[in-house]
């Protein structure tokens, strides 16, 4: 009887993966907004989709920020050079870094479900070319 119960949930939860998409970030050297860019820099994602950070450029990886987690999120960090796909149950709004570029101000915001992000996410202790970047991103979302 447990055997069955569990194949219903099972099947029960088909659906919710099935409406789950995946969306693509690469991680670059240069693009039209400036140096070190993820394209997008911002992305809207509903809760359970995936997002997929591609290593375009050498030299780049796809991280949490400290501090830019919404509650129930799981910090990820990934390799350099290497592509990493990270699954966002967690609502709100996630800050995403490069690590070796973070200094630089290579830094991207996903917003997952309805929440919108704005400098009020922004936590005090980032470094100033992040924070420029991130202020940049959510003023061009601001005018969209």
């Amino acid at each position: 009887m447990k055997m069955m119960q569990r194949l219903i949930v099972l099947l029960g939860l088909l659906p919710l993966a099935a409406l789950a998409n995946t969306h693509t970030v690469e991680m670059l050297n240069r693009n039209d907004t400036g140096p070190m860019p993820f394209a997008p820099d911002y992305l809207i994602v509903q809760p359970g989709d995936t997002v997929k950070f591609l290593a375009t450029a050498p030299g780049h990886n796809a991280a949490t920020i400290d501090g830019m987690i919404p509650e129930g999120g799981e910090a990820f960090v990934g390799n350099i050079n290497e592509e990493i796909e990270v699954t966002l149950n967690a609502e709100g709004i996630w800050g995403i870094k490069c690590s070796p570029h973070y200094t630089m101000g290579m830094v991207m915001l996903i917003q997952v479900g309805d929440t919108t992000a704005t400098e009020e996410d922004l936590p005090d202790n980032l470094p100033a070319p992040a924070r420029q970047r991130f202020v940049e991103i959510l003023s061009r979302q601001a005018n969209n």
